[in-house]
């Protein structure tokens, strides 16, 4: 929604402090940075297009599906879809997994209206991630689910063609720094060649060549993988899926700020208004991902767009023995929370070797689904008010692997509000019906805003209310417009 608009287009200074740690920022030449700022702003109208859709699907779906987490009848700690890496998988023996790759159930269709029942606006898919096999028929490499599976079906395809179907907006995940099949060694030598110092420090401590292949490297060189593989696929499904929405980058920890600038750059010149994410590396990106299951603290992320990407158990890639499910309570703390906060909430699936979402998958998206199309308005093209939240619940989101370790406390009250904002109406979510039908809403005790109107969406009662010097008194009816809190819409004097 272009009314509500505040956010400011990020200048390259700002970007970068916000980049990812494992992101090592070089020195660029002014006529990059010039070149970059000149595109990057070119794109305002797609940024606030992608901002107002507020909430979409990743599907992380590959060979790792098919191990789901086990090896050699072993369960691997980590990530499901870094399983190549954590068992130290040698690549003969992971791509020989292809050969029983066959996922037969895929149905391109399904998924997608699964994604639009849960009030989703978009979808990013996954064309490649580290292990480096591609999830389409590609034509730079025979290490692709068309030619090296018994499948033979192109998945990404149809999800490009069932996402305009059914008005769902496509956009793709590209590992374009790290290919444990064939990255050589994802940048790590021409790093520690001209970082000394480094080279010393990588022998005590792994994080200085992490995440590349020590255990059996392709003979190539980073830079003959970027050109030869990376740049090549890129402009290939750049071409073969036109109007995306956005290009998902990842780990670009070695890059220099001419590599990460080759792949902005790239993206830009085949389709202009397609949006790059701030893992491209160095500073160029166009929104800014605060980390994998993070929630940026207020005052973060003032004056950039971004989005969370979050998972519905501790992995990405599936990983059969982890059943520790997100309860929907904490689903929509995540949503609202974003909203509240002005970003988007990239929530991901990750599908079985047989092409299904797993069925606790498919009901706590459901459930979504069903708090979205009562309560959705107070969501979908919205922005930060000047309060995003009131209550004595906090909440510290530090990642994946912490959530994991502590799990979440859904300890809401019903004195606990988020607010988003749009023209002049303010909604109010709470996560809790209470006990008692008056609530107290302590942000509009401010003189700066006379109500006029109080809502509840998704009921009909006539709601009785009164704005004070304490704030807005509301007396909830009886009936419940839904078993998960509620969202008043409240609108304000113009």
């Amino acid at each position: 929604m272009l009314h509500c608009r505040k956010v400011l287009l990020a200048t390259i200074l700002l970007i970068v402090s916000f980049t990812l740690l494992q992101v090592v920022v070089f020195a660029q030449s002014e006529s990059h940075i010039a070149e970059w700022e000149k595109m990057h702003k070119s794109k305002k109208l797609s940024l606030e297009e992608f901002n107002d859709s507020k909430f979409g699907m990743f599907i992380h779906w590959g060979l790792y599906s098919k191990p789901a987490g086990i090896w050699k009848g072993k369960k691997i700690g980590g990530l499901g879809e870094w399983i190549m890496y954590h068992a130290q998988i040698n690549r003969d023996e992971y791509r020989a997994i292809a050969k029983d790759f066959n996922p037969e159930q895929f149905n391109a269709e399904e998924w997608v209206k699964l994604a639009k029942q849960a009030g989703m606006k978009y979808i990013v898919a996954m064309p490649k991630h580290h292990d480096g096999f591609s999830m389409y028929g590609s034509k730079v490499t025979d290490y692709n689910i068309v030619e090296a599976t018994p499948f033979r079906r192109d998945p990404m395809e149809e999800l490009y063609k069932a996402c305009k179907k059914y008005g769902i907006n496509f956009s793709i995940y590209y590992s374009h720094a790290t290919d444990w099949m064939d990255g050589g060694d994802a940048g790590v030598a021409d790093y520690l060649a001209t970082h000394p110092s480094e080279k010393e420090k990588s022998k005590s401590d792994k994080w200085v060549e992490w995440p590349s292949n020590k255990w059996d490297p392709a003979p190539v060189s980073f830079t003959e993988y970027l050109e030869k593989k990376a740049k090549p696929q890129m402009q290939e499904l750049l071409h073969k899926f036109p109007g995306m929405q956005e290009i998902w980058y990842d780990v670009p920890k070695r890059m220099t700020g001419e590599q990460s600038f080759d792949f902005y750059k790239m993206v830009y010149d085949i389709q202009p208004n397609c949006l790059v994410n701030s893992r491209v590396g160095n500073g160029l990106g166009d929104f800014w991902i605060p980390g994998d299951n993070i929630i940026p603290k207020s005052g973060e992320g003032e004056n950039v767009y971004w989005e969370t990407p979050g998972t519905l158990n501790n992995t990405w890639g599936i990983k059969n023995y982890d059943t520790d499910w997100k309860s929907v309570d904490e689903l929509l703390y995540w949503l609202t929370e974003i909203t509240s906060k002005g970003g988007n909430y990239l929530l991901n699936v990750g599908p079985t070797s047989e092409g299904l979402f797993p069925e606790e998958s498919i009901k706590q998206l459901k459930a979504i689904g069903d708090w979205m199309s009562i309560n959705g308005e107070s969501v979908y093209g919205t922005c930060k008010w000047r309060v995003n939240h009131e209550g004595p619940y906090s909440a510290e989101i530090k990642g994946t692997s912490n959530r994991e370790k502590e799990g979440f406390n859904a300890g809401f009250t019903s004195e606990d509000f988020w607010f988003s904002k749009k023209d002049n109406i303010v909604y109010a979510t709470s996560l809790k019906w209470p006990e008692a039908k008056n609530i107290l809403i302590k942000a509009f005790a401010s003189s700066e805003e006379k109500i006029v109107k109080v809502r509840l969406l998704g009921s009909k009662s006539k709601l009785k209310w009164e704005q004070d010097s304490e704030g807005l008194k509301v007396s909830l009816p009886e009936q419940r417009p839904h078993v998960r809190g509620y969202v008043l819409k409240i609108i304000i004097q113009k």
